[in-house]
């Protein structure tokens, strides 16, 4: 059913994170126009109650939103820039929603080219993986001009919980390379929490539950302690997606002049996770390197 004021909306991108996405803002009434390179995702979504487009010119077309959930920044630039892209595709008023986690500075170069076109731009990665999306319970942190994110905010409000204008273009990214900074080392850190109780001859499973109740309770523990007791590592947010996250960190550190030592380690954690063949596991499969650290692998 259509809602009365219903936007026609382009998707491009519709991976573990895009589709569920997608098929929310179906459900809410609105007309959603999705295109993937993988054509088996674009039938979930028609199974959802949207429309197939053909190609990224073809889900732009007509829309008063353009949302992206792509991998990385060269796919970004690709669609927006490249030949039938959302520059030369978008009508003049279209505002384009960018929920991919890029650098700051291809946030910034988009909004810069799009300004000519008189087409709006925010940067809104989003955090929570793939139970946030499919729970409609992400984390938005949204960077643009406020009009556009007073714009967009009913459509962010289908999709998540925590919805905050974090700052002007690019600061969006910023925030979510905070973000992943953060979550990267708390992995990491319960990772090492459980080989010592293990190693140490205490149940991890019960100390984990003590941890979760005092002051190192965080939502890692609440969501993952007991996969990561259990060894279980199917993917909600990919060691790879977290490899090239923890680069943006670490290069926007150096643009802004700053150190970040702990962020550094943590970096070389991930790397060493995806270097050991464990790329296209959940990243909380941190724990796997330091086992082998330890000799317990």
């Amino acid at each position: 059913m259509t809602a009365p004021d219903a936007k026609t909306i382009g998707f491009i991108g519709l991976g573990i994170m895009g589709t569920p996405m997608a098929a929310h803002l179906v459900t809410a009434g609105h007309r959603v126009s999705g295109y993937d390179v993988n054509p088996e995702a674009v039938e979930k979504l028609v199974a959802a109650g949207g429309r197939a487009a053909s190609s990224a010119a073809d889900a732009v077309q007509g829309a008063d939103v353009v949302i992206m959930m792509l991998p990385d920044h060269p796919h970004v630039e690709s669609v927006v820039f490249g030949a039938g892209g959302v520059l030369e595709a978008a009508k003049p008023g279209t505002l384009l929603v960018d929920m991919s986690t890029i650098r700051p500075e291809t946030s910034i170069e988009i909004a810069k080219a799009a300004q000519d076109r008189e087409i709006g731009v925010l940067d809104a990665p989003v955090s929570g993986g793939e139970a946030g999306a499919k729970q409609a319970a992400l984390s938005i942190m949204v960077g643009g001009d406020e009009a556009d994110f007073a714009a967009a905010k009913p459509l962010f409000e289908v999709v998540g919980k925590t919805i905050v204008h974090v700052g002007p273009h690019g600061a969006g990214q910023v925030v979510k390379a905070a973000n992943q900074l953060v979550v990267g080392g708390i992995y990491g850190l319960v990772g090492e929490a459980i080989v010592l109780m293990e190693g140490c001859g205490v149940d991890a499973r019960t100390g984990l539950d003590v941890l979760a109740g005092g002051l190192a309770a965080n939502r890692i523990l609440d969501l993952k302690r007991e996969s990561m007791v259990a060894r279980q590592f199917e993917p909600g947010f990919r060691i790879d997606l977290h490899h090239k996250d923890m680069g943006i960190a670490l290069a926007a550190a150096r643009q802004a002049d700053v150190s970040l030592p702990m962020t550094g380690l943590v970096a070389q954690l991930v790397a060493a996770t995806r270097a050991m063949g464990h790329g296209s596991l959940d990243h909380s499969a941190l724990l796997k390197v330091t086992e082998q650290l330890s000799g317990r692998a």
